[in-house]
């Protein structure tokens, strides 16, 4: 793989920060419908059930009864039962995502001089932690 191309810097090491956001390839964890984009999610979704069967007596008692979700109940007359949810609740799908790590580091591609090294834990966090030093970095600049 080609090295980037990059400017070349007109301060010391010692000078720059990196920010950078990364996703271990190795490893998943389960993630909420709204993390990952689950069109259920963002846009309901129907399941239809068949009450003739142990299987869909089951599904629909536990839809019913334990699920803690919002729908609406509408009988076929083909026998199978349509339960329709809305947007904006938990679908029934298990999802995973890559967790994703917000760091902070001294340095810039050359290195990192201090060995200093944050993860930041919140998403929010990181971003403000990279404004307050753009912030602190338009100062020094209009400073002259």
């Amino acid at each position: 793989m080609a090295e980037p191309f990059r400017l070349p810097p007109k301060g010391p090491v010692q000078a720059y920060q990196t920010f950078a956001v990364r996703s271990p390839s190795d490893r998943m964890v389960k993630a909420v419908c709204e993390q990952v984009g689950c069109p259920a999610w963002r846009q309901g979704w129907e399941s239809v059930i068949d009450e003739r069967t142990d299987l869909g007596k089951a599904q629909a008692a536990y839809i019913r009864g334990q699920s803690g979700r919002t729908f609406r109940e509408q009988l076929r007359g083909d026998g199978f039962t349509v339960f329709r949810f809305e947007s904006g609740q938990r679908c029934f799908a298990e999802h995973q995502t890559r967790p994703e790590l917000y760091l902070v580091r001294d340095g810039d591609y050359r290195g990192n001089p201090t060995g200093r090294r944050r993860v930041h834990v919140r998403p929010g966090d990181w971003v403000e932690h990279m404004q307050e030093e753009f912030g602190r970095f338009q100062d020094d600049r209009e400073r002259g």
